[in-house]
């Protein structure tokens, strides 16, 4: 699939990059690439695999909960810029 110059700009608008002529070509070579390798291995056959396959066995690597005293609150928040209350406080982050 080969993307047009117009493609290559709106993609690298969403992505917030400003791109110069040169990397404009390079982007719209190696993304066509990328996408015609895409449509490659949309047209393998995989009927026969389940979709679940896997190469490797599933095993559990988590250690076993063990209940542990946790640490006092006043040695966490000793730290913190601001607190209230034994809580750390936290500045609003509005748009």
């Amino acid at each position: 699939m080969k993307l047009t110059r117009d493609e290559v700009l709106r993609i690298a608008e969403l992505a917030r990059l400003g791109l110069n002529a040169d990397e404009v070509e390079r982007f719209q070579a190696d993304l066509s690439e990328i996408l015609s390798y895409a449509e490659r291995l949309q047209q393998v056959d995989l009927s026969a695999i389940s979709p679940a396959a896997r190469v490797q066995s599933i095993q559990n690597v988590l250690r076993e909960d063990v209940v542990m005293p946790s640490f006092p609150r006043q040695a966490i928040i000793a730290n913190a810029p601001h607190t209230a209350e034994g809580c750390f406080k936290v500045l609003p982050v509005l748009e």
